[in-house]
């Protein structure tokens, strides 16, 4: 039974959670959606099993959320909003469960200030749908290993799935679970039952109609995770990008938290917690494997920052145990003291650096050159683009047999999103490389309208236009800079970026990828 300080902790623990969802809640309409995010929300109107370059959860979960809180930011946003609740709920739970609730208060206190998780429980892509399935399939198989009952390894399995229809990386849970099973003297014998094995089974019965869609349209999303996963590039190992993994690592949940994180798992392993406290080194198996995989990835090919994620949230939930100084000691060593000498510094640092960064999001009050601004570059001038793109297409000679393209899928889908009536936008993939747009378009449902299209080039982009339009006008040029809250002279020096309208008339087709090299694995 808990005591009344206990009780305070959990309480404690659930408001800030509360709170700070709240405050990412109304924070995510204060400013416009980045490519990616009105991309997936295109996904969302055409709804399907699979997608090209995904899993189909993000899709289906903006529908839900717009049918509700119709096409706005805060509509797009609020499942990663929800999911990152879930997640930090069920971490704080794990904590509570099999540690102490004081350590619960600490999760809760370190998971709402890691940047990379504000970053995923406030935009709209399929890592916060990810997050909320990896925290709830960790607690899940932990409780299901511990008392061995069918309900668990079946919700296990849901979560699992739930995780699979979100993002495919999600199929490293997997091995992680397993091995612990395997190396533990405590639970071991759970895998000569078939209840694990059914659990699974039920996640991928789940994802298997991702896997038809998949045999029906040429293994598109095998082939694409193949590419960006390196399997166009020459086999070979080098450390080309290795520094750079870790270095992103470090500052997707900040250098000395990074550092935390990496005591911990050292620590998690010690022979005396597999019969003692083996809930270490089942967080150490729900949060290694997938840095680790991804690292050695990045042997061979560029990893993207966000990729192994994921695995933070459960080693969020050591680092509190072992360092945040709240809780009696279950080791001591070196590591054990630096690292609560850290801890402070590491959460207030982490704070500190989220909220600069959101605040800068919205007031944008570095002087950064606007070439080296990627932030304000993927937000700003959405929704004046696709103004002036509305009022372009009304003195066309035939409004509405006139179309909004882009070149990449990333403007297609902001003009869709920011053009006055959310009209259906084309992405001109020739030239590019394939994408979502290729499965909803067809050249003969669009020969012979004419168009309206951005890029962000000016006469190379015209004579590429030639090749499928009969004749382009000039480019109209949009020119877009910061934020108010600058000084107008700096601003006036170097806009963010240059957006540029073409009128084109007569399109003769060639919407589709046109690969330059034939075996490139993204060929159908």
């Amino acid at each position: 039974m808990l005591s009344r300080d206990d009780k305070f902790y959990v309480k404690a623990s659930l408001c800030w959670i509360l709170v700070c969802t709240i405050f990412r809640l109304v924070y995510s309409g204060a400013f416009p959606l980045i490519p990616d995010e009105t991309n997936y929300w295109q996904w969302s109107r055409h709804l399907a099993w699979g997608y090209h370059d995904q899993a189909p959860m993000i899709a289906w979960a903006i529908k839900l959320a717009t049918s509700i809180l119709g096409h706005t930011e805060i509509g797009v946003r609020l499942p990663s909003v929800v999911s990152l609740a879930v997640a930090s709920i069920y971490l704080v739970g794990f904590a509570l469960r099999w540690i102490s609730p004081l350590v619960a208060f600490q999760t809760a206190l370190l998971t709402q200030s890691v940047l990379a998780f504000n970053v995923g429980g406030i935009l709209s892509t399929p890592d916060g749908l990810q997050a909320a399935a990896w925290a709830g399939a960790s607690y899940h198989v932990a409780c299901a290993y511990e008392n061995h009952r069918w309900r668990e390894w079946l919700v296990s399995g849901l979560w699992f799935g739930f995780g699979m229809l979100s993002k495919y990386t999600m199929v490293i849970f997997l091995p992680g679970a397993f091995l612990y099973g395997l190396f533990s003297p405590n639970h071991r014998k759970r895998l000569a039952s078939l209840k694990p094995y059914i659990g699974v089974l039920l996640g991928f019965m789940m994802f298997f109609p991702v896997i038809v869609w998949n045999a029906k349209n040429g293994w598109s999303s095998v082939r694409h995770v193949a590419f960006i996963g390196g399997a166009n590039e020459k086999f070979g190992i080098h450390f080309k990008y290795f520094g750079e993994y870790l270095g992103g690592q470090a500052g997707m949940v900040s250098p000395l938290i990074f550092i935390l994180i990496c005591f911990a798992w050292t620590l998690a392993l010690r022979k005396k917690f597999w019969l003692e406290g083996w809930i270490y080194p089942y967080l150490f198996f729900t949060s290694f494997p997938i840095f680790a995989g991804f690292g050695l990835l990045s042997l061979h090919s560029r990893v993207e920052g966000n990729w192994p994620g994921a695995g933070y949230f459960t080693a969020s939930v050591l680092v509190a145990a072992f360092f945040s100084g709240k809780f009696k000691p279950v080791t001591t060593g070196v590591k054990i003291n630096l690292g609560r000498k850290i801890w402070p510094w590491a959460v207030g640092g982490s704070y500190l650096l989220t909220a600069l960064l959101l605040l800068y999001v919205v007031w944008p009050f570095l002087p950064i050159p606007a070439k080296q601004d990627r932030i304000l570059r993927e937000t700003s001038g959405w929704r004046e683009l696709g103004i002036k793109a509305n009022a372009i297409i009304q003195k066309m000679p035939h409004p509405k047999k006139t179309f909004l393209f882009g070149l990449q899928y990333q403007e297609a889908s902001e003009l869709a999103f920011y053009t006055p009536g959310n009209p259906r936008t084309v992405s001109i993939n020739k030239w590019s490389r394939p994408n979502v747009y290729d499965y909803w378009w067809k050249d003969e449902d669009l020969i012979g309208w004419d168009a309206v299209g951005v890029t962000y080039g000016a006469a190379i982009h015209k004579n590429r236009l030639l090749q499928v339009f009969d004749h382009a006008e000039p480019p109209i040029e949009v020119k877009i800079f910061r934020h108010r809250g600058v000084r107008s002279e700096f601003s006036s020096q170097a806009p963010l970026k240059v957006f540029y309208l073409y009128r084109a008339y007569g399109f003769k087709g060639g919407l589709r990828w046109v690969p330059t090299d034939m075996s490139d694995i993204r060929t159908n």
